[in-house]
């Protein structure tokens, strides 16, 4: 195995991380903290997802993202309702004041994503993008797959 392949998921890390800290300390100006904003964020790409849901995808407990909840939800930022289907659920949806705010995030979110890219060509961009989204879809297979095995597993246990 070459260096490169044995530190690859060391080196998504830490660019990932770095990538977080440059824009945390760029947006620190709007009041957020990390797990703020990376609720928000969740929010923002699955509007209306169950809290759960959310929970689950963020990998934090859920009293965790009931914590984080509530205080986008004093800001006025995030609306906790009632999942019509089942009533012990809540889903989560941004507010009319959520939008100006995340408007002004975009440029900040830019600028962070300039600063990595400083050097790369148009198509080494659009490369690398495809790379990582390949190890991405890797990775998602993987997981489905072994959530599959652990399921047919489970059910040859039952009969």
């Amino acid at each position: 195995m070459t260096d490169a392949g044995k530190s690859i998921g060391f080196l998504m890390h830490d660019v990932s991380r770095l990538m977080r800290r440059n824009f945390l300390r760029r947006a620190q100006k709007l009041g957020l903290s990390q797990a703020q904003w990376m609720t928000l964020f969740r929010v923002y790409r699955h509007e209306g997802v169950k809290q759960i849901t959310l929970a689950e995808s963020m990998e934090i407990q859920p009293i965790t993202l009931a914590r984080l909840i509530d205080s986008l939800e004093e800001s006025g930022l995030v609306d906790r309702r009632r999942d019509p289907d089942d009533r012990r659920a809540f889903r989560i949806y941004l507010t009319e004041k959520a939008h100006p705010f995340l408007d002004e995030v975009q440029p900040l979110l830019e600028e962070t994503r300039e600063t990595a890219m400083v050097g790369f060509t148009e198509q080494e961009k659009t490369d690398l993008l495809q790379k990582l989204s390949h190890i991405k879809q890797n990775l998602q297979d993987a997981e489905c797959l072994a959530l599959q095995e652990a399921n047919d597993r489970n059910n040859n246990d039952n009969d």
